[in-house]
């Protein structure tokens, strides 16, 4: 039996006597055709079974492709996992539905092929970028930069003549350890996310975190650095923990690496939610009180450490997707800036309470 031939613009357009600008106009231009002339031609489409216009084809063609990309440099499960990165994807997919923009993520897992990843970068059929928190010294990034498209970088890496979107990190984190010093506290570990692309689990001097490509966590360090500044002399007396992945086990982890250190420590403060949480866990385990025994700080206010009443600062995750996604679609608002700072807030909960009076004075060395 001979099979019949895929229906085709053209074909559709013999069939039904009209122009192949009018069965175009039927699926990218509604509005120049009549209601009954556009039924006539969708139901014929699918009578022979004609799949519409070519995207590929159409974007050649208006050298448009339609959606913003979003370059993720974690595993793709991470947008999917981690609670700051779900408000900030739903703040980004919202501004998109308002500007009829498609949302293309482009993960690039930290220890996968980089050469492979970069490569996607290129080929994304993109308009433009969004980069979500990566390292100044990211390949992926510096693909993004080689094409010649928008672009807008939420939180880290700053740079000149890049739209930007973030918060004062480190003058946030500062008003948290100036809380942590209004209540008495001066022997404090401190756990951070990671702060190069290298794998490193464990104790971070000065000259690390300093020197970090993770412009956010080198902004939070330096915040507490300012804060603890006013009442010791010694900020490389810290003991700062430093873990690779971001999950509550790295939190527990760090903390029981914090604690089988110096168990006088009167509180962890953590520069997220999610260490701040695995913390809590661990020392939990140790039949520790919070706040009685220990206090325990995060950063983010993610909807779990709201419901725990974490101690906290309260940053707009879902507003920085949307600012992102307003800033590099070209939003017609007055006023619209290349780079856009947004508030936050310090939130006081049940997990921090004054240091107990046996806390030991500032000490030196690791």
């Amino acid at each position: 039996m001979k099979q019949r031939r895929p229906a085709t613009l053209a074909s559709l357009a013999a069939e039904l006597g009209v122009s192949r600008t009018t069965v175009s106009n039927a699926y990218n231009r509604p509005d120049q055709l009549s209601p009954e002339l556009r039924r006539r031609v969708l139901e014929t489409a699918r009578r022979l079974g004609y799949p519409g216009p070519d995207p590929v084809a159409r974007s050649l063609r208006t050298r448009r492709a339609g959606a913003v990309g979003l370059l993720l440099t974690e595993a793709l499960s991470y947008a999917f996992r981690d609670p700051a990165a779900i408000g900030f994807l739903e703040g980004l997919a919202l501004s998109c539905e308002e500007a009829g923009q498609g949302l293309l993520m482009v993960p690039a897992s930290p220890e996968g092929d980089q050469a492979r990843s970069a490569a996607a970068v290129h080929r994304a059929g993109v308009d433009g970028f969004v980069v979500y928190s990566v390292p100044d010294d990211d390949p992926h990034f510096a693909a993004v930069r080689q094409r010649p498209l928008p672009t807008v970088v939420c939180d880290q890496p700053v740079v000149e003549g890049v739209g930007h979107v973030g918060i004062d990190d480190q003058g946030a984190m500062a008003g948290l350890g100036r809380h942590l010093i209004e209540l008495g506290h001066r022997s404090v570990g401190v756990i951070c996310m990671r702060l190069g692309r290298d794998r490193n689990d464990g104790f971070v001097d000065v000259l690390r975190q300093r020197a970090a490509h993770f412009h956010v966590q080198r902004a939070r360090l330096a915040g507490l650095a300012d804060a603890f500044g006013e009442v010791v002399d010694d900020w490389s007396a810290v003991r700062v923990v430093e873990r690779f992945d971001h999950t509550l086990e790295s939190g527990a982890s760090a903390a029981r690496q914090l604690l089988d250190r110096d168990p006088g420590l009167s509180a962890l403060a953590c520069t997220s939610d999610i260490l701040a949480l695995g913390a809590l866990e661990e020392v939990r385990r140790r039949s520790l009180r919070v706040p009685d025994d220990i206090t325990v700080t995060g950063f983010d206010c993610v909807p779990e450490a709201e419901r725990l009443g974490l101690t906290t600062v309260r940053q707009p995750v879902r507003e920085k997707g949307r600012a992102a996604g307003r800033l590099l679609l070209g939003s017609t608002e007055p006023g619209r800036r290349r780079s856009v700072s947004l508030p936050t807030e310090l939130v006081i909960g049940a997990t921090s309470g004054p240091a107990k009076a046996t806390d030991a004075p500032w000490f030196s060395g690791l």
